[in-house]
C-alpha cells in the first residue's frame, strides 16, 4: 500500500490520510474478496459471527449484500450496516441510508449504520434513528473515538436506545448512564493512538470488538485483559472474558455453533496468557465449515490469491 500524501499525526489526520482514502477507492469486486478473506480468517480463528460496519462511498448500492453473500459462501454469520455519513454531501448520506433500508427490507440481518457523529448532520442522525425504529433494529455507530468526536459523540450516546451499538466510547464521560451497548476495541484504539476507554467504568453493558483488525477474539480478549492490568494490576481476566462472552448476546444464534479447540480448557484463567490456541473443527447450523483446521466451504488459497489481486487494484487507485 502506498504511503499517504502526508504523514498522519493524530486521529483525524489518520482518518483523512488513510481510512477515508481507502473507503473512497473501494469497489464491489474489492469488497467481495476482502469480505471473503475476512470471513475465512474469522473461521480460522474460531470466530463464527461478524458484526460489520462498512463504508464504500463510491460503491454504496448493493455493498451490504456483497458482504452478506461473501460471508454466507464461507459459512460465517454476519450482521451488516452501512456507515452513513455527510462527508460526501447530503446525497451521499441519503444513499447510505437507502442501502441500509434496502438491505433490511430484503430480509438482511443487520443494523442501521452511522459513521461517527462529528461527520453526520442532525438530519442524518434523526433519519438513521427513524430507519432503525422502522425495521426494529439498533443503530451501529462509532462514538467518542477521538477528541474530535467528544461533544458530538456524547450527545449521540445520550439519545441511544438499548439495542444501539456505541463503538469505542473512549471520550464518553464517567458517571453517566447510557442506553445501548459499549463495544470496546483495544487493538484498534492502540493502533490509532486514541487512548484507553477504561470500559470497567461504564454501567452500560460492554462487549468486545476488533474494529475490523482481524477476528481472533481470543487474542483480543488477552489484549483487553492486559490493557486492564496496565492501569490496575489487581484485576484478573474475568471481566475481559465477560466482554468476550457478551458477543453471544449480540448474535444469539452463534450460541448454537460448536467449536473444538486444540486446548482443553477454554476459560479466562487458562487462556489469559496461553499462546497458540486455534480451532480444530467448527460447526455452524449443523454444517462443518472447518475440519482439522481447514475451511471446507471455499478454496482458501484461491480466496487469498484473489484478495491479493484486489489489494493491488486498491493500491493502484491510492
Amino acid at each position: 500500500m502506498p504511503a499517504p500524501p502526508q504523514t498522519p499525526t493524530g486521529f483525524k489526520s489518520i482518518l483523512e490520510q488513510v481510512w477515508w482514502r481507502v473507503d473512497t477507492a473501494l469497489d464491489l469486486e474489492m469488497l467481495e474478496w476482502s469480505a471473503k478473506l475476512g470471513a475465512l480468517e474469522a473461521l480460522e480463528s474460531g470466530c463464527t459471527a461478524i458484526i460489520d460496519h462498512h463504508e464504500s462511498p463510491n460503491a454504496i448500492e448493493g455493498s451490504l449484500s456483497v458482504i452478506a453473500d461473501a460471508c454466507a459462501e464461507v459459512g460465517v454469520r454476519v450482521s451488516c450496516a452501512y456507515g452513513t455519513t455527510d462527508r460526501h454531501g447530503s446525497e451521499g448520506a441519503k444513499a447510505g441510508l437507502a442501502e441500509n433500508d434496502r438491505f433490511l427490507s430484503e430480509g438482511g440481518l443487520g443494523m442501521v449504520g452511522l459513521h461517527a457523529a462529528f461527520t453526520c448532520s442532525e438530519e442524518t442522525i434523526d433519519a438513521a434513528a427513524a430507519l432503525a425504529d422502522k425495521h426494529g433494529v439498533g443503530v451501529h455507530v462509532h462514538v467518542g473515538e477521538g477528541v474530535v468526536d467528544t461533544g458530538p459523540g456524547i450527545e449521540l450516546a445520550r439519545r441511544a436506545d438499548i439495542d444501539w451499538l456505541l463503538v469505542h466510547g473512549i471520550n464518553l464521560p464517567d458517571g453517566v448512564d447510557f442506553d445501548g451497548i459499549i463495544v470496546h476495541n483495544p487493538r484498534s484504539n492502540m493502533n490509532n493512538a486514541v487512548g484507553y476507554a477504561y470500559p470497567s467504568r461504564f454501567n452500560t453493558p460492554v462487549a468486545l470488538g476488533t474494529d475490523g483488525i482481524g477476528a481472533d477474539m481470543i487474542a483480543e480478549f488477552q489484549l483487553a485483559f492486559l490493557k486492564q492490568r496496565e492501569v490496575d494490576v489487581t484485576v484478573g481476566p474475568d471481566e475481559a472474558w465477560g466482554w468476550l462472552e457478551a458477543g453471544w448476546e449480540l448474535m444469539p444464534d452463534a450460541k448454537d455453533d460448536i467449536v473444538t479447540w486444540n486446548y482443553p480448557t477454554m476459560n479466562a484463567w487458562h487462556l489469559a496468557y496461553t499462546t497458540g490456541v486455534r480451532p480444530i473443527d467448527v460447526v455452524i447450523d449443523g454444517r462443518k465449515v472447518l475440519d482439522g483446521g481447514m475451511v471446507t466451504t471455499v478454496d482458501a488459497a484461491e480466496v487469498r490469491a484473489k484478495a491479493a489481486e484486489q489489494a493491488l487494484r486498491l493500491f493502484a487507485k491510492l
